[in-house]
């Protein structure tokens, strides 16, 4: 195993600001229902053209977010057995479905959007199996166009140690293009997989490479016939309990790819500035402290929320994590968006909320009143939220 070498650069905690530039964002909380439920997407379900909601068993239609039925879920050990929800038409027949994760089942369900009448009246959507993948223990999953072929591919995430790592490929079936797509999987490591992933062009060879809390699985540029190729190189380059995702960025400007990490169940959230590869090709890092001050940031999303054109960082508080026996477990919610500042090259820290919303496993981001805004869903066990952006111009100084 290849040794990895880590510069520690402890900077000081980001500032707390509220304005940017001349610009400042209130937040108007809505609180859609109360339940255990961790995952949620984004997407217009009923074809009138508006960004609806949907976080377990109910989905929200836009614009006065009513909850309307999906499916059941079982409640696990503190738990409600779902851990994110995938907006996607499996049937290709117009209508947005929805694909489900959960933690112990292996097997992973979609849910099929009944259509307009059925809607109207309320009714659940039906059970259907995707496949199994006969894996458990799932910490959460992605989904990631890695072949670049312009379908996303479903990427599962344990917290087992060096359990396999798979990719699950949406595919047509051959003798009958029009149906519903399957999954085919592609082992891509026999071991390695571990709490936390992401995916993203970490090398900079310009292919999508996946990230792992216990190092990263290099793509070996190629495809084998119709499908990504298997057998990734896997390089065992650090060992963090990491969050779901991980993110893949360029933020200092040096063509190398950063990354950051929130720790998923203790206090930390990093910026880990990649430097000049080890002569064996081992990855280095320069680990900047953003924010240590809450802890769990579990999951972490970026969108740009002033309107600047450049993304912010959002997170906060994974809601009872580990039902509060994680450090800070038992400490209020909060969410936060950070600012990057490329002329000091750290994070500035934006105050959402605090003691109201928290996460759970996904952060979603859109135009959910269509003012034009970027506004932010969350789904976790404080509730349901929706955080509408009211973007205000401050009065020019005199």
């Amino acid at each position: 195993m290849r040794q990895t070498l880590f510069l520690l650069l402890l900077l000081p905690p980001c500032f707390a600001a509220n304005s940017l530039s001349g610009q400042e964002i209130h937040w108007e909380i809505r609180q859609l229902t109360v339940d255990a439920n961790e995952g949620i997407d984004l997407a217009d379900f009923n074809g009138d053209g508006q960004t609806d909601v949907v976080a377990g068993r109910n989905w929200y239609a836009a614009p006065q977010f009513t909850p309307r039925p999906v499916r059941e879920i079982k409640d696990w050990n503190g738990y409600v057995e779902s851990n994110g929800d995938y907006a996607m038409d499996v049937d290709r027949d117009g209508w947005i479905d929805v694909v489900a994760g959960s933690f112990l089942p292996s097997e992973v369900h979609w849910y099929r959007n009944p259509g307009a009448d059925s809607l109207n009246l309320g009714l659940m959507w039906e059970k259907k199996l995707l496949v199994d993948t006969e894996d458990s223990r799932n910490e959460g999953q992605l989904m990631v166009d890695l072949d670049r072929d312009g379908q996303l591919e479903w990427l599962v995430n344990t917290w087992g140690r060096d359990a396999p790592m798979n990719v699950w490929k949406f595919v047509a079936p051959a003798d009958s293009p029009n149906a519903a797509y399957q999954l085919e999987r592609v082992r891509i490591n026999a071991k390695g997989n571990s709490h936390g992933m992401g995916a993203g062009d970490l090398d900079g060879d310009g292919d999508v490479d996946i990230l792992v809390g216990s190092g990263w699985y290099e793509n070996p540029g190629e495809k084998n016939g119709k499908t990504i190729k298997p057998d990734w190189p896997f390089h065992a380059d650090w060992q963090v309990h990491a969050s779901l995702p991980i993110l893949v960025r360029d933020w200092t400007g040096d063509q190398r790819p950063d990354i950051i990490i929130g720790n998923g169940h203790d206090y930390g959230l990093s910026l880990w500035e990649q430097l000049p590869p080890l002569e064996d090709g081992t990855t280095q890092w320069n680990k900047r402290v953003i924010d240590k001050d809450f802890s769990q940031p579990h999951t972490l999303h970026l969108a740009d929320l002033d309107g600047d054109g450049q993304p912010e960082l959002i997170t906060g508080k994974r809601v009872f994590a580990h039902n509060g026996k994680d450090p800070g477990g038992k400490e209020p919610p909060c969410l936060f968006y950070y600012k990057w500042l490329p002329e000091k090259k750290q994070f500035q820290k934006h105050v959402i909320d605090r003691g109201t919303a928290g996460t759970g496993l996904q952060i979603r981001t859109g135009d959910l009143d269509q003012d034009g805004r970027t506004d932010i869903a969350v789904a976790g066990k404080s509730g349901t939220y929706l955080l509408f952006n009211r973007l205000k111009q401050s009065k020019p100084s005199k």
